[in-house]
């Protein structure tokens, strides 16, 4: 979903965010959870980061990582593994003195050695490239957090779940990214199964069968859904002529429904604020739509719901998604002074935050049906 050309964040699903639960029992697959779970599906969709050597590092063959220890600096890391601090704090878009949580990856900026047979101290580095005797390995994507992106919409742009691009690079709880991370892209299950029988992979760890023309989608479009195995007989001609049907015979029509009898009751959702609609839906481009109000405007629920999520995307601008009945999500960004939290229940109406301030100020507000943005304004009418 993009405002005025900026990537907000996507999150379509029911999500549990909370820096005391275990990453370990979130659902963070980005598809319905009313009634089901999906975390199991979630689990299957990717394999596990490797696990890194002794240091710490995870080799592949095009360049390496290294995985922080709880409170490690990356000052520390550098000195552990020979390499310049500054290097590798600029390389990864942040400071020499940072703290890094247990599990956070760092990209290296040269590649260190093998260490068997090398004395303490002694690790020596060469430029990124190619090793010359790389295993055939699935290589992850590498992706460079931009402005205004979240981990939410690279998940999608990858059509992978959040949990896994959590998982393998040890985002925090909030799930948030800064500008210039480098993020790994977790592998298929299927990919590294691949690797492994030993077929051919592409610079991006894909093997050829995969990036057939018949399979391929476009990142963002989701995967094609296969066939249930019931479908698999075509099913036979509908309204079949019957023995003794002549010609002229025809099937008895069905009543025509009543349209008068149909409910005329009000749109399905409310106005989150009043104002003019000055950003149109467009799905790809802006997939939700923009009204115009003032600063400091109340933001209303569109409709009764949950809280499932507060965030913010990578210029801090604080995002809502709120999940209603019948898997409907409706997500609510360009706010302030947020009056909920999460796991709140919310009625139609109830003021929620306030429309932050912007040169216009607006309310950017979609509509999910799913996994799916839809043009809210039908859900307004």
């Amino acid at each position: 979903m993009r405002r005025g050309g900026l990537t907000v964040a996507l999150m379509a699903g029911a999500l549990t965010l909370s820096g005391c639960a275990s990453m370990s029992t979130l659902d963070w697959d980005l598809r319905p959870s009313a009634g089901f779970s999906t975390s199991d599906a979630a689990r299957a969709a990717t394999a596990a980061r490797p696990a890194p050597d002794a240091r710490g590092v995870i080799s592949y063959p095009g360049y390496q990582v290294v995985v922080a220890q709880r409170g490690e600096r990356v000052a520390d890391i550098a000195s552990r593994l020979g390499l310049d601090p500054g290097a590798l704090a600029r390389h990864n878009a942040i400071g020499p003195d940072a703290t890094l949580r247990g599990g956070e990856l760092l990209v290296l900026p040269s590649r260190v050695s093998e260490p068997e047979g090398l004395s303490s101290g002694a690790i020596t580095t060469t430029p990124l490239g190619p090793g010359a005797t790389a295993p055939s390995v699935a290589e992850p994507v590498r992706h460079t957090v931009e402005r205004g992106e979240s981990a939410f919409t690279i998940a999608r742009l990858y059509n992978v779940t959040p949990r896994a691009l959590a998982d393998w690079n040890g985002l925090p709880a909030d799930m948030s990214v800064r500008e210039g991370q480098i993020l790994m892209i977790p592998v298929a299950t299927q990919t590294i199964a691949q690797a492994a029988a030993g077929a051919p992979l592409n610079a991006a760890g894909v093997t050829a069968a995969e990036t057939a023309p018949a399979t391929t989608s476009q990142p963002g479009q989701g995967s094609p859904t296969p066939v249930p195995p019931s479908a698999a007989t075509p099913l036979p001609a509908s309204n079949p002529a019957r023995s003794g049907e002549t010609a002229g015979t025809t099937a008895a029509t069905p009543p025509v429904a009543d349209m008068g009898a149909q409910r005329t009751e009000g749109p399905r959702l409310a106005m989150p604020v009043q104002g003019r609609i000055i950003r149109a839906y467009a799905q790809g481009r802006n997939e939700g739509i923009g009204i115009g109000a003032p600063e400091g405007t109340d933001v209303h629920a569109a409709a009764a719901g949950t809280v499932a999520a507060i965030t913010q995307d990578t210029d801090q601008v604080p995002i809502m998604v709120i999940r209603h009945e019948n898997n409907l999500l409706t997500v609510y960004a360009n706010i302030d002074n947020i009056r909920v939290a999460r796991g709140d229940r919310v009625s139609r109406g109830q003021s929620i935050a306030t429309v932050r301030h912007g040169d216009p100020s607006f309310l950017h507000f979609e509509v999910r049906e799913g996994f799916d943005s839809v043009d809210p304004m039908p859900y307004l009418q």
